[in-house]
């Protein structure tokens, strides 16, 4: 199967996740490849790839929270809500200051109801919301809680100006903007997108758009590639003893070590030479811990365990 890890990319533009994926797949000749967290085509930024055993750990990254920096264009709105889509309504933006734009977004911080997109990847009927989209076909969405951590206003250059957003699991940054947008009073769309953090990982640490596309030594790819478990920074460790361990890898629940014993939840769980089994959860009030993804195969130590 080949080595399993997560590598970190930056996503160029104009090229969607699902071909971003696609391409590393071909370069690296793996069995499985997937991704942490679709960016939309025009969208850039820190895509985390995931490597053979690796794409077990898929469900959890929806549950780290995310940076953006985004810039905000006013007195335009788009049935996409980015500046890619079909102009709906212009409007003449008035002269906003910093403090006006502050207080607008004030009121977007904290747990909001953001309705999703048309143009978006859920499904309604089993089809999905953008494929209606393109039909001309508008659906009633119900609204969703989100989770917006913070928001700060960078720089301003009216019409447009940059917000820096860091947000939970299920956020549409367009619908943010346009929502800024219409608070404001002119409306306002998404005029570029660039995400710079996905839990852990940060843009700095990821391998440049212009290097992955070229893909001149699939090697560089492979010496970058980092442990499974940093997919998981932060999450409770348990540590098993070889008879544990290996009645855990056979699907067995086991008791907590006395020396875990304050873990909960969702835990990374080791063996006692501190190699990466997979993710376990705490059960029966805290007493044994579960298999919930196990991964097989090579189990390289990791070069820098997660805090």
């Amino acid at each position: 199967m080949g080595r399993s890890g997560i590598l970190i990319i930056e996503k160029g533009p104009g090229v969607s996740s699902f071909h971003a994926v696609a391409h590393l797949r071909r370069v690296l000749r793996a069995g499985k490849v997937g991704h942490g967290g679709t960016l939309d085509p025009e969208a850039t930024g820190v895509l985390p790839i995931l490597v053979n055993e690796a794409t077990k750990l898929t469900p959890y990254f929806v549950d780290h929270d995310k940076e953006y920096l985004a810039t905000v264009r006013l007195g335009v709105v788009t049935d996409t809500q980015d500046l890619s889509g079909t102009v709906l309504r212009t409007s003449p933006v008035p002269a906003l200051t910093a403090g006006d734009i502050e207080a607008a977004l004030g009121r977007f911080v904290g747990v909001i109801q953001q309705v999703p997109p048309m143009f978006s990847a859920l499904h309604r009927g089993g089809r999905r919301l953008y494929e209606l989209a393109r039909q001309g076909v508008e659906v009633e969405r119900e609204p969703r809680e989100v989770q917006i951590h913070s928001l700060a206003l960078g720089s301003v250059a009216l019409p447009s100006f940059t917000i820096r957003v860091v947000c939970g699991r299920g956020t549409y940054i367009r619908t943010l903007c346009s929502d800024v947008g219409e608070a404001l009073g002119p409306g306002a769309a998404l005029e570029k997108l660039v995400r710079t953090r996905v839990g852990p990982y940060t843009l700095e640490d990821a391998l440049p758009w212009a290097l992955v596309r070229e893909a001149c030594d699939p090697a560089v790819f492979w010496e970058r590639l980092l442990p499974p478990d940093s997919a998981l920074a932060g999450r409770p460790k348990v540590t098993l003893e070889a008879g544990a361990a290996d009645a855990l890898l056979h699907g067995q629940a086991v008791p907590v070590p006395a020396a875990d014993a304050d873990a909960r939840g969702v835990v990374r769980v080791y063996d006692a030479d501190g190699d990466f089994l997979g993710v376990g959860r705490v059960v029966e009030g805290g007493e044994r811990v579960k298999p919930e993804r196990i991964l097989h195969g090579d189990r390289p130590r990791s070069r820098v365990l997660p805090a």
